[in-house]
C-alpha cells in the first residue's frame, strides 16, 4: 500500500479501527497493502474477504461501507442543481452485507458506542446529500428499494397499486421520503410565486412561495339537507355526471405531474355525501393517489364507514356557528348536538376531525366558549370572517374597529388552548409585532386563490375562490393547465395590487372576499379589516 493511504487508513476505517485490538489493527493494515489508491482499495475489499485472527465476523462488509461513506465524503460528487423528472441519485451506493446494524457503528467522528451488529441480510445506501454535499448511509428499507425500482424502471404508482397491498398514495408517500432523504432527486414545483410580486423580506422567508401539494376544492353537488343562513351559494346548477368527475381526477393527475406537485380533493358541497356517486369519485380520488379530505354536515356511522372502508380522509371538516342556540338559529334545530355527537363518532373512527366558524357581529362573543367546548372534541377549531356574499348579504359583518381586539383575545386563548388554529391571515400582524415567526394564514401561503387551490363546483365552473364570484373557466370545455395559466387566474393570484409593497403580502394578502363583500374592487382595494401599521 502506498504511503499515502497508510497514512488515511485510520480516517478511512475509524470504525474498524475501534473494534480491532493493535496487533488485528497492524493485521489488517498488511491485508490492505496491495492496493496503491482508494479505487484500488475499493475492488480489493469487494473481490476478498477481509479475516483477521479473532477479528469480528462482520468485518468485512464493515470495511467496505467505511470505504465508501468516505468517499462520499470526501468527493462530494457532483450532482446536477436541477432535474427535470425524478432521477435516482447519481452518487448512490447500494452494498449487499450479511450484517446488520452496520450503519449505526458509523458516526461523523467513526464508531458509534453500544451498538451490536447482528446477522441479517441486508441492502446498505450511501450517497451524498445534495444539500449539504455531505456523505449518508442508511440501511435500505422496503420502501427505499420499491421508490428505487420505480424510478429507475419507470413504473407508474397505479399499475404497482393493482397488484399489491399498498395504494397509490402510500407508494407515492415513499418516494417522496426518498426524495426527502437526497436518495432520488426530485424537480422542483412549479406552483412558484411571482418573486418580483411577492418580494422576500426579512419578515417573509421563501417557503411561502413555493406550494408542494395542490387542491382541488371540489363542490360535487349543490344538495345539502341543511339551509344556513349564511349560505353563500344556494344556485341550482346541473349535476355532475359521474363520467365526468371520473375526467376531472385524470384532468388534476395530469395537471399535478405536470407541475410536479402532489393533489389533494377535498370533497365539498352542499353535503358531498347526498352525491349519488360519491364513493365511487372518492374511490377514484384514491386510486390516483390523491389525499382526500371531506368538508361537509354531520352524518350517521352507517353512511361514514364505507367511505373509510376506502381510506380515511386526512380530515373531515364541519361547521358550527356558536353555542346551541345561535347554531342552531343559522344552520338548523338540532344540528349543533349533531355535530357534537358526530365529533365523537370521528374520533372513535380516528379520523381527524376540524370545526369552522364563519364569523360575524352576532356571533363572535361566543368564538371562545364554543372553542373550550370543543377543547376535547375536536382536533383543531378556526373561524372564517363572513363574506357577504349569496344570503350571507343579510348577515352583518363583525364591526372593522373591533376587530384586532377580538384577534388578540383569540390569540390570548389560543396560548392556553391547543386545538385553537391560527387561520386567519391578519394573525400574521401580530405575530409580526410580537418578532414570532410567521404562519401559513388561509391556505398556506396567504390568500392561496387560483394559487394552490382553486374551487370546482358541479357544472365545471372553476374559481379562485368558493367564498365569491371568481370565475377563471370551466374544466368541461378547458384543462385545468389551461385554466391555471390563464390570465383570469394570474389576475386572482396576484391578489390585491394595493398590498404588492407590503412586507407580510406572502404569508397574508387580506381576504378577497370578505373586500368582495364589502363591494370593493378585489384587485385594486384592500381589505378593511387590515390593520397592519406601515413603514
Amino acid at each position: 500500500m502506498s504511503e499515502s493511504i497508510v497514512c488515511i487508513c485510520p480516517e478511512i476505517f475509524p470504525a474498524c479501527r475501534k473494534v480491532l485490538h493493535d496487533p488485528q489493527w497492524q493485521e489488517f493494515l498488511a491485508l490492505l497493502n496491495p492496493a496503491a489508491n482508494r479505487e484500488e482499495l475499493a475492488h480489493l475489499l469487494a473481490d476478498s474477504a477481509v479475516a483477521v485472527h479473532g477479528s469480528p465476523p462482520y468485518l468485512s462488509d464493515l470495511a467496505r461501507l467505511e470505504l465508501a461513506f468516505y468517499n462520499a465524503c470526501q468527493e462530494k460528487t457532483g450532482l446536477p442543481s436541477m432535474v427535470e423528472e425524478l432521477t435516482i441519485n447519481p452518487s448512490l451506493q447500494l452494498f449487499q452485507v450479511s450484517w446488520g446494524g452496520l450503519p449505526e457503528l458509523l458516526g461523523k467522528n467513526g464508531a458509534k458506542t453500544g451498538t451490536a451488529p447482528f446477522s441479517q441480510q441486508e441492502v446498505i445506501l450511501v450517497w451524498v446529500d445534495p444539500e449539504t454535499g455531505s456523505g449518508q448511509v442508511r440501511a435500505a428499507g422496503p420502501e427505499d428499494l420499491l421508490a428505487l425500482k420505480m424510478v429507475s424502471e419507470g413504473i407508474d404508482p397505479r399499475q404497482v397499486a393493482e397488484h399489491g397491498a399498498l395504494s397509490v398514495e402510500d407508494i407515492e408517500d415513499a418516494i417522496d421520503q426518498a426524495a426527502g432523504m437526497g436518495i432520488l432527486l426530485a424537480p422542483p414545483s412549479l406552483i412558484r410565486r411571482n418573486e418580483e410580486s411577492f418580494p422576500i423580506t426579512e419578515a417573509v422567508d421563501s417557503r411561502f412561495l413555493t406550494a408542494e401539494i395542490f387542491t382541488l376544492q371540489w363542490h360535487i353537488t349543490q344538495v345539502c339537507d341543511l339551509h344556513c343562513k349564511h349560505c353563500y351559494d344556494r344556485s341550482d346548477r346541473a349535476p355532475l355526471p359521474l363520467a365526468r368527475g371520473l375526467g376531472v381526477l385524470d384532468d388534476l393527475l395530469a395537471f399535478c405531474q405536470s407541475k410536479h406537485v402532489r393533489g389533494q380533493v377535498s370533497f365539498s358541497g352542499g353535503n358531498p355525501l347526498l352525491y349519488p356517486h360519491f364513493l365511487e369519485l372518492y374511490q377514484g380520488a384514491v386510486d390516483r393517489g390523491f389525499t382526500v379530505a371531506i368538508l361537509g354536515n354531520a352524518t350517521s356511522k352507517e353512511h361514514l364507514l364505507p367511505m373509510l372502508a376506502i381510506r380515511k380522509p386526512a380530515f373531515y371538516q364541519v361547521s358550527l356557528e356558536g353555542l346551541p342556540e345561535h347554531n342552531d338559529y343559522i344552520r338548523g334545530k338540532g344540528y349543533f348536538a349533531r355535530v357534537m355527537a358526530f365529533l365523537d363518532l370521528l374520533r372513535e373512527q380516528e379520523v381527524y376531525s376540524m370545526v369552522m366558524l364563519t364569523l360575524t357581529r352576532s356571533n363572535m362573543d361566543q368564538v371562545l366558549p364554543l372553542a373550550e367546548l370543543l377543547r376535547d372534541r375536536a382536533d383543531l377549531f378556526v373561524f372564517n370572517r363572513l363574506a357577504m356574499v349569496g344570503e350571507g348579504s343579510v348577515l352583518e359583518s363583525v364591526p372593522v374597529g373591533e376587530y384586532r381586539e377580538f384577534l388578540e383575545k383569540y390569540l390570548a386563548a389560543a396560548q392556553e388552548n391547543p386545538g385553537m388554529g391560527l387561520k386567519d391571515n391578519f394573525f400574521n400582524v401580530l405575530r409580526e409585532e410580537k418578532g414570532e415567526p410567521l404562519l401559513g394564514g388561509c391556505a398556506g401561503f396567504g390568500c392561496g386563490a387560483a394559487f394552490n387551490f382553486v374551487s370546482l363546483l358541479p357544472d365545471g365552473e372553476v374559481h379562485a375562490c368558493r367564498k365569491f364570484p371568481s370565475q377563471i373557466g370551466n374544466i368541461f370545455s378547458q384543462s385545468l393547465l389551461d385554466i391555471y395559466d390563464s390570465a383570469p387566474a394570474r389576475q386572482y393570484r396576484a391578489g390585491c395590487q394595493a398590498c404588492r409593497d407590503c412586507r407580510l403580502r406572502p404569508a397574508c394578502g387580506g381576504c378577497l372576499a370578505v373586500s368582495h363583500g364589502f363591494g370593493l374592487n378585489v384587485f385594486n382595494e384592500i381589505d378593511p379589516y387590515c390593520f397592519l401599521k406601515q413603514d
